[in-house]
């Protein structure tokens, strides 16, 4: 049934309030808030976590549960006023007019029911499809997601799919209906960005075929700008800056979005001599808001008296109808004046060999039919001669899509695993084979790890100076009591955290400050090499760049050896001084920051920087999408690893490529290479990206 042409704004939300009740007080959560979509037009909705996003989302889809409330202000859906609308009238729009794609693809499937069910269900329950009609639609959409033999995936149970995959049937579910408005909510946070690249390309191109208007929720500017048309900044609960792209990245006129902009890596950022900025202080909480402008305690313009006065509303910028900001003082402030650098660090030398791996192989035994055991034995082969040397006071970057043997890596060198074949030396002792339980305290304390989510790695009932002491016992060191404990709070000073943190818990800490903690204990014991695996991705960009400031901080003092697990190749090239690109367990390429961020690449290194996106207008990019996922490495591929989706592999005579792992080749500066590609055809790469070339 063809649905009505409607031609005003499809998405109008006017000064809109939402507010949570406890049994204590009322929490805002959303104030005076404002945006317009037009057909076809997407939005980007960006911010910190908990500056009320998803609760403008969950808004609009009138879905704030029991406690929740819109206290004032209106959301029109073409015209029509969606908080006057019956249950009835809303359930007709979920879904068919407006769909919602979450974050966590398994949470909007359901574990126990075939894909291609939960596909058919859409049609058939929103437009009365009968089976048949609805078989054929769900056929056409995962065709248009570009998820390969799609009559197989129709019939695959969702845990059978990758989380690209699932996150594509999702895309397609929210597509079944051709809804005229698509919110997506943080919809990449828990891909690989090779994986982002393809799916942020699969929602525009699906825009454009399906007219689809977007609300696209995101803390990551780069994807913003990557997929949006105009962007809407919030802080703490109201909109800061409206305006269109452009206006937003390169004429912006509000400090929270130029603090920002500060704190993130964009190309030209440098560790030593152009560091990132942190933006002061912290997130308020909802029911502990500053008077007057939010942001006022944390900006570098605040002017007290008249900042922190009474309500302060959305201007329009003058000459520009469409660019609004919200703070008094935009037409005062001079937004072209260069930045204060701040304090000019200077590089810790870069000593003799702490960590030497010499052919290192892990290779796991799985039975064939893991649920029942029996059956032929399979063989995964999790890393593969992996060779390399690590120097006091480097930070090595160790990079690679999931699934490439990172972490694997880090657990034989942990301990936690031990290696199938080659070494690892630490100071020239060997410690691949020696098993966690069997190593000696000290060895333990000068290995240590930053982990990835910093809320599992905290004991919830213990306090922070007591998780800090813990870790110094074990390390046996102080003589007594009284020495841990000024022990302990100068870890503190270190992690720059208040020395009143000592006595709180875990819950009463934010994401970044757990982080912190995390990061003392990994000091504790004068580690010699720290294990950061992705220490930053679960942290707001404004809290990434204090983090990974404290981490070079800590390391120029303490001349510690870092090994910077990430797929996130802004913050690499921002703080790496040599890289290791992995893919499928091999090392594909190893050289210095500057060697593997410029031609000649890898072909996989080529197209993981392609796929990285970037806040900034100014730089040209070339486009790459990589076809497929990882295969599995219970059943790599023949030959190169990578054969199966480079783009290069014409290029090599003979089906080389399909037959022989390619050697691994020295290039000048002791830059390797893994790759069958003649010295010629490496020396035609163009730079995949280029700086200060206006974007077409």
């Amino acid at each position: 049934m063809p649905k009505p042409e409607y031609s005003g704004p499809i998405l109008e939300i006017d000064k809109l309030s939402i507010s949570f009740f406890t049994r204590l007080r009322e929490i805002p959560a959303v104030m005076d808030f404002s945006v317009v979509v037009q057909p076809g037009e997407a939005v980007g909705l960006v911010g910190e976590s908990g500056c009320g996003k998803s609760t403008v989302a969950l808004g609009v889809m009138q879905d704030l549960g029991k406690n929740g409330r819109v206290v004032g202000g209106s959301i029109h859906f073409k015209g029509r006023d969606l908080g006057a609308m019956s249950d009835e009238e809303l359930r007709d729009i979920r879904g068919s007019e407006i769909a919602m794609i979450y974050q966590e693809p398994m949470a909007s499937l359901n574990p126990a029911m075939k894909i291609g069910k939960q596909l058919m269900e859409v049609p058939m329950i929103h437009a009365g499809a009968s089976e048949k009609e609805a078989y054929e639609r769900a056929l056409q959409v995962v065709t248009d997601v570009k998820l390969p033999d799609p009559k197989r995936i129709l019939n695959a149970f969702p845990h059978q799919l990758s989380g690209g995959q699932q996150q594509r049937i999702v895309i397609a579910m929210a597509l079944m209906s051709e809804p005229s408005l698509l919110i997506l909510d943080e919809p990449t946070t828990a891909l690989d960005v090779t994986v982002e690249a393809a799916i942020v390309e699969l929602v525009k191109d699906l825009g454009r075929k399906y007219g689809t208007s977007m609300l696209f929720i995101s803390h990551n500017l780069g994807l913003v700008l990557e997929t949006c048309d105009r962007i809407c900044v919030m802080y703490s609960g109201e909109a800061v800056e409206r305006g269109s792209i452009e206006d937003v990245f390169d004429k912006m006129q509000h400090p929270y979005t130029q603090a920002l902009f500060r704190s993130i890596p964009l190309p030209g950022a440098d560790k030593n001599a152009r560091p990132l900025v942190a933006i002061p202080g912290n997130f308020p909480l909802p029911h502990e808001r500053p008077p007057g402008c939010n942001f006022g305690p944390r900006c570098d313009y605040f002017e007290a008296g008249r900042c922190d006065q009474g309500q302060i509303l959305m201007e329009s910028v003058p000459g520009n109808d469409r660019h609004a900001t919200r703070c008094l003082k935009f037409q005062e402030i001079d937004w072209d004046a260069p930045m204060e650098l701040a304090e000019v660090k200077t590089k810790g030398e870069i000593g003799d060999v702490v960590l030497k791996m010499d052919n290192l192989k892990k290779y796991y035994e799985v039975a064939a039919n893991a649920i029942f055991g029996g059956g032929d034995r399979k063989v995964v082969k999790a890393n593969e001669t992996l060779s390399f040397e690590a120097r006091e006071s480097e930070t090595l970057a160790i990079v690679g899509e999931s699934g490439c043997g990172k972490s694997t890596f880090a657990k034989v060198l942990m301990g936690l695993e031990t290696a199938t074949e080659g070494e690892i030396l630490l100071d020239n002792r060997s410690i691949g084979n020696t098993p966690i339980e069997e190593r000696d305290t000290k060895t333990i304390s000068e290995v240590q790890m930053v982990f990835q989510n910093p809320f599992d790695t905290l004991n919830p009932s213990m306090t922070v100076g007591r998780q800090i002491i813990r870790a110094l016992e074990i390390f046996g060191i102080g003589e007594n009591e009284k020495d841990r404990t000024q022990r302990m709070l100068k870890l503190l000073d270190l992690v720059k955290l208040p020395r009143e943190f000592a006595t709180r818990m875990p819950r009463q800490l934010s994401g970044g400050q757990k982080q912190r903690v995390g990061i003392a204990r990994a000091f504790a014991g004068d580690a010699r090499i720290v294990v950061a695996d992705e220490p930053v991705s679960a942290l707001d960009v404004s809290v990434q760049a204090a983090v990974t400031d404290l981490l070079m901080e800590i390391q120029r003092e303490q001349k510690t050896t870092l090994l910077f697990i990430s797929h996130d190749l802004s913050i690499v090239r921002y703080l790496s001084d040599r890289v290791m690109v992995m893919y499928l367990g091999h090392v594909v390429e190893l050289g210095t920051t500057d060697q593997v961020f410029s031609p000649p690449y890898h072909p996989y290194t080529e197209a993981l920087l392609s796929a990285v996106p970037i806040a900034d207008t100014s730089v040209k990019k070339k486009h790459i999408v990589l076809e497929g996922d990882i295969p599995s490495a219970m059943n790599p591929p023949p030959g190169c690893p990578f054969q199966t989706r480079c783009r290069w592999k014409s290029e090599v005579p003979g089906g080389l490529c399909e037959k022989e792992v390619p050697p691994v080749r020295r290039l000048p500066g002791d830059h390797q290479i893994k790759c069958h590609l003649s010295d010629e055809k490496l020396a035609e790469m163009e730079p995949v990206i280029e700086i200060g070339v206006a974007a077409e």
